[in-house]
């Protein structure tokens, strides 16, 4: 808890330290530029405070997920400011004779500042901030159920009578008569008349089957040419 508290006031005491001199340093180069009286004192609180707004608009987008381009680009000339105030007041710049364009830069500022603040302060609001201001509503949320209707029990339903399937006889086909050669067929003929003439009453087709010794298959064909 000790090696805590000691390292936040080390980072205190050094922010401390350093947000003095950046404001000493932003304070001369105002003062060289023709900015005396109060309005010198003015310039090294606009300077950190647009720094101060457009790193916590910076870091507030990026946690959201959004673009921070804008807040970067003022977070950047802020930084650009104090940085430039404190390298000219180094040696490198005679505050007694000031160039002309710092003049103009140090006269144009509070217009830039002023700028840069109300588009950070006026800027889209994060989702964050849209997400804890409304409250979602838990009623807005829930499906609507449909009213439930009774359906009649099927065993309360009158039996419908069974339906009489009408039963299908099928009748084999007959199977085809081999056919005999025109010799046989003349010779089935003969026989025929031959047992007509002898004994009066026409020919058995076995018979005839059997004289010209043919299969049993082949009475059929035979009584066909009777």
């Amino acid at each position: 808890m000790r090696a805590h508290l000691a390292r936040v006031d080390a980072v205190i005491v050094q922010a401390v330290i350093a947000g003095a001199l950046s404001f000493a340093h932003l304070h001369d180069i105002a003062e060289a530029a023709g900015q005396g009286g109060w309005k010198a004192w003015a310039y090294p609180v606009s300077v950190d405070l647009l720094l101060v707004a457009a790193w916590r608009r910076m870091r507030a987008q990026q946690r959201a997920g959004q673009p921070a381009g804008g807040a970067r680009l003022w977070f950047l000339v802020a930084l650009a400011a104090s940085l430039g105030a404190n390298v000219a007041t180094a040696g490198l710049l005679d505050l007694d004779h000031v160039p002309a364009s710092l003049r103009v830069v140090v006269a144009g500022w509070p217009a830039v500042a002023f700028f840069g603040g109300t588009l950070l302060a006026h800027g889209p609001h994060t989702s964050e901030t849209s997400s804890t201001s409304v409250a979602p509503d838990p009623d807005a949320e829930r499906p609507s159920v449909p009213p439930v209707v009774d359906e009649p029990r099927r065993d309360a339903l009158p039996a419908s009578p069974p339906e009489t399937v009408p039963e299908v006889v099928t009748v084999p086909a007959p199977a085809p008569v081999a056919a005999l050669p025109p010799a046989l067929v003349d010779r089935v003929r003969a026989l025929a008349e031959e047992h007509q003439a002898t004994t009066g009453h026409p020919a058995d087709p076995d018979a005839v089957r059997v004289r010209l010794g043919l299969p049993p298959s082949m009475t059929p064909a035979v009584a066909a040419h009777l």
